[in-house]
């Protein structure tokens, strides 16, 4: 039986990948064991559970998705990671397989796809989608092309995404247990890297690389 954390903010999608797993006759030998909502959950549920696999989202209010894929993985190195987001393009396929993820689906994939994955890296195997496959790998052919993001640091990448999530200087002081006098220190020099200037023009170079969405509004 392969034991799976899964790690999503929203209690219902939660709720319809644990049935998908566990109520389907296919899926046989996959069980969740627990469930979590933030990345700091995630740490404390893996210390207590010790899953196989952990099922990770990458937005999520705290530390989000790449720092808890980055800590369970130094913690507990055997531990699989397996990220299920809407995610599709932009920097976070790669900064996730840095971080130490095992494999990356995108929240449309089919449930016989999300099983199959989870059983390839518990085998010690990768597994992309291949979408996310293909997106690698036209990034590794336009690598000349360097995004201004690849200027930054793991630690600065790590702030420029809960920046840019609406996360406050304090709320990452205390999720990233640094002071926020170092954030703020991070936060000038990514700024400076990045060539922006103030909250605003970096929101904006962070929705043209693909760090935010936003939908279009209705008509």
């Amino acid at each position: 039986m392969i034991r799976v954390l899964l790690v999503d903010d929203h209690d219902l999608v939660r709720m319809g990948v644990r049935r998908l797993l566990e109520d389907r006759s296919g899926q046989a030998g996959i069980e969740v064991i627990a469930e979590a909502a933030s990345g700091e959950q995630a740490i404390e549920a893996a210390r207590e559970h010790r899953p196989d696999v952990v099922l990770m989202d990458v937005d999520m209010p705290g530390m989000g998705g790449v720092e808890a894929t980055r800590r369970l993985r130094a913690h507990w190195p055997a531990m699989k990671v397996l990220i299920l987001t809407v995610h599709d393009d932009g920097p976070f396929p790669r900064w996730l397989l840095e971080a130490g993820a095992s494999g990356y689906l995108t929240k449309g994939c089919h449930a016989d796809e999300m099983a199959l994955a989870i059983r390839r890296v518990m085998e010690g195997q990768r597994y992309l989608s291949p979408e996310i496959a293909q997106t690698l790998a036209l990034s590794l052919l336009e690598k000349d092309e360097s995004s201004p993001l690849d200027r930054l640091s793991q630690r600065e990448h790590q702030i420029l995404v809960m920046l840019t999530q609406g996360q406050s200087i304090q709320a990452i002081s205390d999720a990233l247990c640094l002071s926020p006098k170092t954030i703020s220190t991070y936060k000038a020099r990514m700024q400076e890297k990045l060539g922006v200037d103030g909250d605003a023009e970096l929101f904006r170079l962070a929705v043209k690389l693909g760090l935010i969405r936003v939908d279009p509004e209705p008509g």
